[in-house]
């Protein structure tokens, strides 16, 4: 097996002697000893590049997916580098908030957005709502009769256009939880009874055809669709979620975001729709820009079957590998442009045969215990999926640049894990 792909590391990783690792000019080594593993590390630069990627390639709105990687810190970032926020759910909500995200600047999405939950939406001033449901109309109608309050939303559509993803995160075809299905008509009801109501403000729509997405003619295919609902209606706002794939393993390669923004130009041309598209990434904002770094514990070689490398993370941390298959590289920081030619599978810590981070994966010969192992890609649906299973702290984040290393979300202990006991 070859060396790492360099790609797969932050835009600001290097190599010092003997290949070790540094990203934002902070020596990993260094960082896993002063924070302890598991850690998420985040190049704070590339974050900022990739959202400034987003805003200069979109006209329309760019509204960051706060379910791929959410703490108050990321927030600012988002907040600072002209982005919007896409949230999902009240707790989403209130992070971006406490954040000093303004109300207007948010976009309230969700399948099933409670009543508690959409008056909170429009007590924050949410710039707009992305109604999913007829059953969330009826919410948003009592609520307008309670306080008078008229929202401007989106409609989420579903356009029937199907991806080559995983089937969890597949989410334009008919058979969904989300949105209203073009196909059957109930698209158009939705458009009608909005119009006719005094409870909303219309605006456009929404559709978003899944995750982790490599091609780009799906995203064409949903403009076509949309595109063709929205004009006959007047409807001149339309946001195509996210979904644009990332590389995680040697091979795989994905569209840029500026290859992404162009093909939905295109075919709006093609479609005759003229008004700016919003988007709402989020995986291609975050994942490259972060590593997690462990901690070996456990070295066991199985003649003839494999060698199991346990670290003190695993599931609790990134649950991916887990819930989708989803495959990741491996490699040592202190050695970065190494061969990595032992075949190795990394398992974390939990009572599960299946709780591995990576199936098939290759370290150099000399691995050791205590050594530091480290999978790329990691900065999204890591830290925001985890869990404290098996009564498991979660992991510390720091953001790295210029050389210096920020706290941005301190380990748990064991007393917080009894926090809300009583």
């Amino acid at each position: 097996m070859s060396v790492l792909p360099l790609p797969l590391l932050p835009d600001n990783a290097s190599l010092g002697a003997g290949g070790r690792l540094f990203i934002g000019g902070c020596d990993t080594l260094e960082l896993a000893q002063e924070f302890g593993t598991p850690l998420f590390v985040y190049d704070e630069a590339h974050l900022r590049e990739r959202c400034r990627q987003a805003r200069t390639a979109f006209a329309g709105s760019v509204a960051y997916a706060a379910k791929a990687f959410l703490c108050l810190a990321m927030v600012r970032l988002a907040h600072e580098e002209g982005l919007h926020l896409d949230v999902a759910t009240g707790g989403e909500l209130y992070v971006a908030r406490a954040a000093g995200m303004p109300g207007h600047r948010l976009v309230m999405n969700g399948n099933n957005k409670s009543a508690a939950e959409l008056s909170d939406a429009v007590d924050a001033g949410v710039g707009r709502i992305v109604v999913d449901s007829f059953d969330e109309l009826d919410r948003l109608d009592a609520l307008h009769q309670a306080t008078g309050a008229r929202p401007r939303v989106l409609l989420r559509i579903t356009p029937g256009v199907e991806v080559h993803t995983h089937e969890y995160v597949t989410t334009g075809v008919d058979d969904t939880k989300f949105g209203f299905t073009a196909s059957s008509g109930m698209a158009d009801a939705a458009i009608n009874r909005c119009r006719r109501s005094g409870s909303v403000e219309l605006m456009g729509l929404h559709a978003h055809i899944g995750s982790q997405v490599f091609e780009l003619g799906p995203f064409r295919q949903a403009v076509e669709v949309i595109a063709g609902f929205a004009q006959p209606y007047g409807l001149p706002e339309l946001s195509l979620g996210g979904g644009l794939g990332v590389a995680y393993v040697e091979g795989e390669s994905a569209p840029s975001i500026a290859e992404w923004a162009a093909a939905i130009d295109e075919a709006c041309a093609v479609a005759g729709f003229t008004a700016p598209v919003s988007v709402e990434p989020g995986r291609a904002l975050v994942a490259s820009s972060a590593i997690t770094l462990y901690r070996v514990g456990t070295i066991k070689d199985l003649p003839g079957i494999r060698t199991y490398v346990s670290v003190d993370g695993g599931m609790s941390d990134n649950p991916r590998p887990v819930l989708y298959g989803s495959g990741y590289e491996t490699f040592l920081p202190r050695a970065v442009d190494r061969d990595r030619d032992r075949a190795v599978r990394v398992v974390g810590k939990h009572c599960e045969s299946g709780d591995l981070l990576v199936r098939d994966g290759w370290v150099p010969g000399d691995i050791k215990v205590d050594d530091i192992l480290a999978t790329p890609v990691t900065g999204a649906y890591g830290h925001s999926m985890g869990s404290n299973y098996n009564k498991v702290p979660r992991p510390a984040v720091v953001f790295v640049r210029d050389g210096e290393a920020r706290l941005v979300i301190r380990r748990e202990t064991h007393e917080d894990l009894i926090r809300n006991d009583l």
